[in-house]
């Protein structure tokens, strides 16, 4: 299963306790009720306001000017920081078009639910990650099914 990574969690989590300090989706609730849509859609929509934040910090420092240190081990050192940095802004770029499709599908009345089985994914697994789009088994099958296929 994807696992998101830290920096992904720490906006999350800020972006839970900064939406509704007071309310959290709970199972004695109907399940994907209007309160659970508003928050998630919120949720969602704090995650990428961070994310885009975060890139344009990025792109800004790319602008501020190229790498200029003197000693070629710190120009590598400095090359190879930027290089994994851009790939995590690419990560993260594909993670806003996931956080599009999940908003697309809270307006369409479909989140929440698994696109391969229909079942509700759960509230748990929607609090820990939002772009989910398949119950835990689901995912679990098409991870199975996708290592047979590489090792093949």
């Amino acid at each position: 299963m994807a696992t998101l990574a830290n920096e992904d969690i720490d906006v999350l989590e800020k972006a839970r306790r900064a939406l509704a300090p007071d309310y959290t989706p709970s199972e004695d609730e109907d399940y994907m009720n209007p309160a659970q849509q508003d928050y998630f859609r919120m949720l969602l929509l704090e995650w990428k306001r961070s994310v885009l934040s975060a890139a344009n910090a990025t792109l800004q420092s790319l602008q501020d000017g190229p790498i200029r240190e003197a000693d070629l081990n710190d120009r590598a050192s400095s090359e190879t920081d930027w290089g994994i940095e851009l790939r995590t802004r690419d990560r993260q770029r594909k993670l806003i078009a996931k956080i599009d499709s999940a908003i697309r599908r809270i307006d369409a009345g479909e989140y929440g639910y698994c696109e391969v089985t229909g079942d509700p994914i759960g509230l748990k697994r929607l609090i820990a990650r939002p772009v989910a789009t398949m119950t835990v088994e689901a995912q679990e099958a098409h991870e199975r099914r996708e290592k047979v296929s590489r090792d093949d």
